[in-house]
């Protein structure tokens, strides 16, 4: 079973310095209630692994305008200002990850692999400072998984063992992230009884869940 706890509750289980796997894209799936919970406490000094930056005043977005990362591995910064203005500064430390290698690295902790071979990157910035490898005579840039503390996660439907089903696009990273952290949180538009989901809907079993926050805003369907 997962336990069920309010977002002031998941935010108050982080810690300054923890490394948070956010889901989303573009603020779409992205956990909006343990978010607003994590900047009202003001937690500070955070890792963030996610794949864009979002908008100042949505998504993953609020953390960056309240000066609450301290570094990220991520893939999309084009829509935040705040986050390129805090890169320039040096005040953020930035790693762009290509978004298919993020996801794989992700990936790759939750499978308990110790990263992936990939040509992506190669001849490029992305490779200074990497093992190279040869295999079968081609290069393959060897990256390292990428595991968290924390995922924060968001969901449609929840059941309460803590099994996730996505709607649409929201499904995007959140699966994923949920795989490859100590302790996941998932912010829930539905929690209902087990029995109730459509087994064949479920993206994300409930072995990979700690926590369920019911959402601050439900949306229709």
């Amino acid at each position: 079973m997962a336990k069920q706890i309010s977002a002031q509750e998941a935010a108050a289980l982080i810690t300054p310095g923890s490394r948070l796997a956010i889901g989303g894209f573009l603020a779409a799936g992205a956990p909006e209630s343990i978010i607003d919970a994590i900047v009202a406490a003001g937690i500070k000094d955070l890792h963030m692994i996610v794949i864009a930056s979002d908008w100042e005043d949505r998504g993953v977005g609020k953390l960056v305008a309240a000066h609450a990362i301290k570094s990220a591995q991520i893939s999309h910064l084009g829509t935040n200002r705040s986050i390129q203005a805090q890169m320039n500064a040096g005040e953020i430390d930035i790693e762009l990850v290509p978004q298919g290698t993020l996801m794989e690295r992700v990936r790759a902790c939750g499978a308990g692999l110790g990263g992936v071979l990939t040509p992506t990157g190669l001849g490029t910035v992305v490779e200074e400072g990497k093992q190279i490898i040869q295999l079968e005579g081609k290069d393959y840039i060897l990256e390292p998984a990428i595991c968290s503390d924390f995922a924060l996660v968001k969901a449609w439907m929840a059941d309460k063992m803590g099994n996730l089903v996505f709607r649409k696009t929201a499904r995007n990273s959140n699966p994923i992230m949920a795989m490859a952290a100590k302790t996941t949180i998932v912010e829930a538009e539905h929690i209902v009884e087990i029995g109730d989901l459509d087994p064949e809907l479920i993206a994300c079993p409930g072995i990979f869940v700690d926590y369920l926050v019911p959402c601050a805003e439900v949306t229709n369907g």
